[in-house]
């Protein structure tokens, strides 16, 4: 069964494609599948013939989402992560390769960020009802949010290699590794790789927020992506993006969340506090080479909130775009690096 992710229903709605087609007819070697995978969707454009066609492409690409969430699919008992999940500690567990490079970006993230990405926050979320768990009926306690932080931390978690393989393990027996908010942009790099080894050069891929693209759409242009504010409003945010070849992955608070004796409780979670976010940091959006990376560092994004993201942006040279809701409404912000992959508005 495949897994929600956290920040899935924002980033539906915050990324949206805006592809460049043709008016009537698309060209005759332009292809289009879409289906739903890691409990959102995914819809790969391709530009370029696909050895057998649509019907190969389909089950090729299925094919892979599949074996993925065989992986790392935390509402599938018996994926290879529940099964470690539901294991001992101290018993390293060998994992295929592209989970490991998925918890590997985990780890690395979460030492870049100071924690503030933790692939093993999934208790925390579980406590405040944004996981598997129902929702709670009053506000966790003290000491429920104390006792779940005990089982949360990177430092707990290990991987190394060993003739050749990839060893997973844990140093508490009740750690709880979740891989879903990277999961949307390891799969976007694997489609990417699966269609470049089929010898396309001209795609657009896009698993919920996470997209990867390469050369052009069927007009010769480049590919574009909008960004879009959670609003209706005439005049509302919407900047167009050219990722040019690199990934662009968009994560967002605004649309899961919950109401609780007045209060309003979002899904991103903080690891040190062990509480969602009061900030008014709405949407972050990323552009790194792969989408993996994106994929980390956008999650981290929203947990800092609007200034401190756009501190460690320029920091750390990142091109990021934020989207801040203020008492005059929403606002973009974004960093130098990030500039350049704007399209300029036409007067």
């Amino acid at each position: 069964m495949p897994f929600p992710s956290p920040t899935l229903a924002a980033r539906g709605l915050l990324l949206s494609l805006m592809l460049m087609l043709t008016a009537c007819q698309p060209a005759p070697t332009q292809l289009r599948i879409q289906g739903k995978t890691m409990g959102t969707f995914y819809v790969v454009t391709v530009n370029d013939a696909f050895p057998g066609g649509e019907a190969a492409l389909q089950r090729e690409v299925d094919a892979l989402l599949v074996r993925m969430n065989q992986e790392i699919s935390t509402y599938d008992p018996g994926s290879i992560i529940s099964r470690f999940n539901q294991g001992p500690a101290g018993e390293p567990m060998v994992i295929p390769a592209g989970m490991a490079k998925i918890v590997q970006q985990g780890i690395d993230a979460g030492q870049l960020t100071g924690g503030k990405l933790d692939v093993t926050v999934g208790p925390l979320v579980n406590l405040w009802g944004f996981g598997p768990d129902k929702r709670p009926v009053k506000r966790p306690t003290a000491e429920q949010i104390a006792k779940a932080r005990d089982r949360v931390g990177i430092d707990k978690l290990s991987l190394t290699t060993q003739d050749g393989k990839f060893l997973l393990g844990k140093a508490i027996p009740d750690l709880y590794l979740d891989l879903s908010t990277l999961g949307e942009g390891a799969a976007a790099d694997e489609l990417a790789a699966l269609l470049e080894g089929k010898g396309v050069s001209n795609y657009l891929i896009e698993v919920a927020g996470a997209v990867r693209s390469e050369g052009h759409n069927a007009k010769g242009n480049p590919w574009r992506v909008a960004i879009v504010e959670p609003s209706d409003r005439p005049g509302a945010i919407e900047d167009v993006v050219i990722p040019n070849g690199m990934a662009l992955s968009t994560a967002g608070s605004y649309r899961n969340y919950y109401e609780l004796d007045g209060q309003r409780y979002s899904h991103i979670i903080d690891p040190a506090s062990g509480a969602p976010v009061t900030h008014r940091l709405v949407s972050a959006s990323v552009i790194t080479p792969t989408a993996l990376e994106a994929d980390a560092l956008d999650t981290a994004l929203m947990v800092m909130g609007p200034e401190p993201a756009l501190a460690f942006a320029r920091e750390h040279k990142l091109a990021v775009y934020l989207i801040v809701k203020t008492e005059q409404g929403f606002e973009a912000r974004f960093s130098p690096q990030f500039a350049p992959y704007l399209q300029q508005q036409q007067p």
